[in-house]
């Protein structure tokens, strides 16, 4: 395997770890409105994520800048070409990140309900437009032979880009809650277990038309190996959710996402932007790429610092790994 194909493998680890770990916070985001009943039961689902949710933002950070690093072509036509969309999620990202810091800086009931809404809002939007965004770079864009997007924001809006896009928020949702009942105690506990059957079943029917959409369209066994670990994995975090057993079930709703995204990597392998347009358009992991010596580089740089920041985030996990519920939060929390 040359140093292009081991940073295309290595991108889509990234992502696919970005996917796991912000598609959790994301749901608790959005589960902010759909589970908890009052504000105490709110602040319960924000401390679930307060420790973590930054540190899982840094593997967006990490996939974004091996993508400019190693497939500078291919950063420069996806933040052109999806402009709009990608500043909808930084935007988003910001206003999510403020919110989580400045709710509980003044008591008043509608200053902390303004920034729960910006919460609630800026987790559903970006799960909605992953999916999105990812749907459209597998099945391909109108691209020139100078690489330039040549489509408008309302061509990124096809039935098959909606469809992946209401896959992830809802199974991003699915995960949070299953990440919730695992994370908390009593009753808030019991109804995240019960809302996450309902939101585990919607998940699979859409994985279902989603996933056997892109395997007719572009997948080969490869990713027909992936797309059935998917739908084993959603409904084996199914089965665990229903007996009771959050660990099991967090553990296996990851696995259906590292197998969901892994399958459209494995989907657009060798491309990396697909040209609907002008064959010539097509990008691929050859023409994409930097120069070997700029490949090699990183790749000593990814060896020595990915271990440490691994470690890190495991740290930080096992440190607040300890269940958390309405009593633990003191009336001054609000």
């Amino acid at each position: 395997m040359n140093l292009p194909d081991v940073w295309f493998a290595l991108i889509a680890v990234l992502w696919i770890g970005y996917f796991f770990l912000e598609g959790f916070d994301f749901g608790v985001g959005v589960l902010t409105k759909a589970l908890a009943r009052d504000r105490t039961e709110r602040r319960v689902l924000i401390n679930t994520i307060g420790p973590v949710w930054d540190g899982n933002e840094v593997w967006l950070l990490t996939a974004a800048g091996a993508t400019f690093a190693a497939f500078p072509d291919w950063y420069a036509t996806l933040f052109s070409g999806f402009y709009l969309l990608l500043l909808a999620v930084l935007l988003c990202l910001i206003v999510r990140g403020v919110a989580f810091e400045y709710r509980a800086k003044r008591p008043g009931e509608r200053w902390q309900r303004n920034w729960e809404h910006a919460i609630f809002w800026c987790s559903a939007v970006p799960a909605f437009l992953w999916g999105l965004i990812f749907a459209n770079i597998v099945r391909g864009v109108p691209l020139d032979a100078s690489h330039e997007y040549t489509g408008d924001v309302f061509g990124l809006l096809n039935p098959y880009a909606l469809l992946g896009g209401a896959l992830t928020l809802v199974l991003f949702t699915f995960h949070g809650a299953v990440f919730t009942a695992l994370k908390t105690v009593g009753d808030i506990r019991v109804r995240a277990r019960r809302l996450a059957t309902g939101l585990g079943l919607a998940a699979l029917a859409l994985a279902a038309a989603f996933l056997l959409w892109t395997q007719g369209a572009s997948g080969d066994t490869r990713t027909l190996v992936a797309m059935v670990v998917a739908a084993l994995s959603l409904g084996a975090a199914l089965a665990a959710n229903a007996r009771g057993r959050e660990g099991w079930a967090f553990s296996w709703s990851g696995l259906a996402i590292v197998a969901a995204v892994a399958m459209l990597f494995l989907a657009l392998f060798p491309e990396v932007m697909p040209s609907t347009g002008d064959p010539a358009g097509t990008l691929t992991i050859e023409n994409a790429a930097s120069s070997p010596y700029t490949l090699r580089i990183m790749t000593w740089c990814a060896a020595i610092a990915t271990p440490i920041v691994l470690l890190y985030q495991g740290w930080t996990y096992w440190v607040f790994r300890k269940r958390i519920g309405t009593q633990h939060i003191a009336p001054a929390a609000h």
